[in-house]
């Protein structure tokens, strides 16, 4: 049994390809609906899964965006060709995190036969092609379960100087594991120590979701994230982009917490924030406590925004971010946040940089080992606020 697939996110194809392969289905698959559907007519499946959200050719990037909401312009034109052009029977599974009734009447109106909206299992997707085609030969009995598909595709990167004892490795994998609608990026910012092999270890078995980014000399983390933010803009599949540091102080769920606000809002960025968490430090370090607010105060008044944390190591950003505020080095090694919100005011004034930036709780932030800074680091910080306020106005 030969099933095509029509994708243009990488991260959904290459899961789909594994889960139905494993299954005894042979797999035949297209990143965008005129390919897929010379591939329709080259190869005859007996199954057509699509996702909706798709440009129509490789070159979409010319058309107006508003067509990608019509028929002709998205994964519903493989539907359309198929079973209005051809008048072919062959069943069609349309795979969508757009919830709009009109669009999923549309795709019935045209003859598809089943509809998914995202966020959807693998092993769901499975039954249901089962139920459309039948078995696949030669099943595989290793079959994973509870592994989810988000509505969106995110990258993550994860920036790492001399991680070697710090990195959580089986966090990591069970991640990626459950969670297929993500990549994570790790920059090895030139590491002394084994953090490059225990990130190549990492990486085994899980290489369609876990990449590695070397840098051969230590930048400082600005440079670090930086850098991975544009190797990861630079191929186009993610909806979202944003990094997370190595220690896992903020974790995986909180940070799916902020991907969900941003997916569901019109921010550009969405920051996690420790501040509710402060009040714990006052009574048993009400020196480090009080020059954190202060610190935090000049920040405020440097940026011009009512911004509690801007150095809490969780965000995620649009794309148009990253291109509109990456593409120069920082001035810091460390106030990099910092920056990003003074590049943005220059890019789409005061005002509305407030509306696109949001800040958001952190629930279970921890300190980890070592992430605290001395009173030598936040000197430091104080002349380098001043040095960006200088720059940036």
């Amino acid at each position: 049994m030969k099933i095509l697939i029509v994708d243009d996110q990488e991260l959904v194809l290459l899961s789909l390809e594994k889960c139905l392969l494993d299954l005894g289905y042979e797999v035949v698959s297209s990143k965008n609906v005129s390919e897929g559907i010379q591939k329709y007519d080259q190869h005859s499946p007996d199954l057509v899964i699509a996702d909706i959200n798709m440009p129509f050719s490789e070159d979409s990037e010319t058309r107006d965006i508003n067509d990608r909401s019509n028929v002709d312009g998205n994964g519903l034109e493989i539907a359309k060709y198929i079973k209005k052009t051809k008048g072919h029977k062959t069943p069609v599974m349309i795979l969508s995190g757009n919830t709009d009734e009109d669009i999923i009447v549309k795709g019935f109106d045209l003859g598809v036969d089943d509809y998914m909206k995202k966020p959807l299992s693998l092993s769901e997707i499975g039954a249901r092609v089962k139920r459309l085609i039948g078995a696949g030969e030669t099943a595989s009995t290793n079959t994973k379960k509870n592994q989810i598909i988000q509505n969106n595709c995110i990258g993550v990167v994860i920036p790492c100087y001399n991680e070697e004892t710090r990195l959580l490795s089986d966090e990591f994998k069970t991640f990626v594991n459950s969670n297929l609608g993500y990549h994570l990026c790790f920059v090895n910012d030139g590491s002394k120590d084994k953090t490059l092999e225990v990130l190549e270890k990492l990486r085994v078995g899980n290489e369609d979701h876990i990449s590695i980014y070397d840098c051969e000399k230590n930048g400082g983390k600005a440079e670090a994230v930086r850098l991975g933010m544009l190797h990861l803009a630079k191929q186009g599949q993610y909806n979202y982009i944003g990094f997370l540091d190595a220690d896992l102080s903020t974790d995986f769920e909180d940070f799916n917490d902020l991907a969900t606000t941003i997916s569901n809002s019109n921010f550009k960025i969405v920051s996690g924030s420790r501040m509710a968490r402060m009040g714990a430090d006052i009574t048993k370090e009400s020196a480090r406590a009080i020059i954190s607010k202060m610190i935090n105060f000049i920040i405020r008044k440097t940026i011009g925004m009512e911004f509690n944390d801007t150095q809490c190591g969780a965000k995620i950003m649009t794309k148009d971010v990253i291109d509109n505020t990456f593409q120069t080095k920082f001035l810091t090694k460390w106030l990099f946040d910092v920056e990003i919100f003074m590049r943005m005011k220059k890019i789409y004034g005061d005002e509305e940089t407030k509306k696109l930036v949001c800040e958001q709780p952190l629930k279970r932030w921890i300190h980890a080992d070592g992430s605290k800074l001395s009173f030598k680091d936040s000197l430091k910080i104080v002349f380098q606020i001043g040095q960006i306020a200088i720059s940036y106005r």
